[in-house]
């Protein structure tokens, strides 16, 4: 013992780097102990906690499984809490209280709806709550379901054969009603859309109205309605119960188009940078997990709990896998128009595909048509802070898309958006509220 001190006292600089050395190799190991990549964030997150909503949609999955499955917990955020919200209404009045206010911080959303809040369109007062986009939920799996009433007609994605049946009902002195789940939202979108490419003006020759998506099968058997847009599982519910059938899934409209969103308050995402990214990147990796073909029954069997949606899984298994039954004769196995949660960049936010959402609520009055579109994207759209959470967690280049545009995009009856001339697109539409 007595030989290694007179070492020590001999070779002082040798033993502090050898002390160093180990010290390292202690960090290092204490590192990979820590939560996504929480030492590498300076102690981690800066808070535990953040309150997100969601509907009872299956596009929430990834909200319920980051929860389920102890991801946001994994990132240094174990006090993150999911709760049910009735409607988008109620999402959007809990978002303007915030978290602080007994309302929440975040949500899964219709993407459009964060910029409708933060331009104040669709709050009281038109008061303007600032918000962020942190990450695409998903890709495709809505539908556009008709009443028994038409089922002759055997509408698809060209609801050409339903004009004159509803000119001719509304001759007749009665009310031809479709429902979405919140003007200017998706569904309102991809059912106008629907509308307008056969001739059918969406204000003028029907009338829209709003139903949370959990009450749209209720709706549709007492009558209250001719057709809806709404996501799953709510369709094939329909279908299953045998009220109406689906004349198209969304996918057929506009393939691996963008749905839902990670929308956030954007002074939470200010106030807490760190913890938004450890958030996107619990996010990330439930959608990775979602979009396994080995998970989904067992994603069916956790979100249609009592305490997520209260659906039987038989409602919820088939479209989650691209199996489709119309409801109408028509059957179709392994389609491609299954939910996508992360192939095909489905969680990626492309600004361009925002850029569309806009110039739709351009086109139907529910923004003003003389928005700067790439301004107000930039505002909201933090594909950034989707990059830094996809690094965080080792997503691999390939999986990162290399610009913030898809391009152009082409629907089923031939229309094509060039994201960077919004306005020729717009000009182009013949039904439309917007002058150009």
């Amino acid at each position: 013992m007595s030989n290694d001190k007179a070492d020590v006292s001999r070779q002082p600089a040798l033993n502090r780097r050898a002390a160093l050395k180990g010290a390292m190799a202690t960090l290092a190991a204490a590192k990979s102990l820590l939560p996504g990549g929480a030492f590498a964030q300076n102690a981690g997150p800066e808070t535990t906690k953040a309150v997100l909503g969601y509907i009872a949609l299956t596009d929430s999955a990834p909200l319920i499984i980051a929860k389920e499955r102890g991801l946001f917990a994994k990132h240094g955020l174990p006090d993150v809490e999911v709760l049910k919200q009735a409607s988008w209404g109620a999402t959007r009045d809990n978002l303007v209280l915030g978290g602080a206010n007994n309302g929440i911080d975040g949500a899964h959303i219709l993407t459009p709806m964060p910029y409708l809040i933060t331009t104040g369109k669709v709050t009281q007062n038109n008061a303007p709550t600032p918000m962020y986009i942190l990450a695409r939920l998903n890709l495709d799996c809505q539908g556009i379901s008709v009443a028994n009433e038409y089922k002759d007609l055997k509408a698809t994605a060209k609801a050409d054969a339903l004009k004159a049946a509803f000119a001719k009902k509304k001759a007749e002195g009665k009310e031809v009603k479709v429902a979405m789940t919140f003007p200017g939202g998706t569904h309102d979108l991809w059912l106008r859309y629907w509308l307008a490419a056969a001739g059918i003006d969406p204000d003028k020759d029907v009338s829209t109205i709003v139903v949370p998506p959990p009450q749209m099968v209720a709706n549709m058997k007492v009558g209250n309605m001719d057709a809806f847009c709404v996501g799953e599982p709510w369709n094939e519910q329909l279908v299953n119960q045998g009220i109406g059938y689906t004349a198209c899934a969304t996918g057929e409209i506009w393939a691996k188009h963008p749905e839902k969103a990670l929308g956030m308050r954007a002074d939470w995402v200010d106030k807490n940078p760190k913890a938004a990214i450890a958030l996107t990147a619990a996010v990330l990796e439930a959608q990775q997990w979602c979009d396994k073909n080995e998970n989904k029954a067992e994603l069916a069997e956790i979100v249609g709990r009592r305490q997520w949606f209260n659906v039987p899984t038989t409602d919820i298994i088939g479209r989650l896998k691209g199996d489709i039954n119309y409801g109408n004769g028509r059957v179709e196995k392994g389609t491609k128009q299954l939910m996508k949660f992360w192939r095909d960049h489905a969680s990626y936010p492309f600004k361009s595909h925002d850029a569309w959402f806009i110039v739709e609520d351009m086109r139907w009055g529910k923004l003003d048509p003389k928005t700067d579109v790439k301004a107000l994207v930039d505002k909201v759209n933090r594909e950034d802070l989707w990059r830094a959470a996809a690094k965080s967690i080792g997503v691999p280049a390939k999986d990162i898309p290399a610009s913030t545009s898809r391009g152009k995009e082409t629907f089923f009856d031939g229309k094509v958006f060039d994201p960077d001339q919004p306005l020729a697109y717009l000009k182009s539409l013949a039904i439309k509220r917007a002058e150009v």
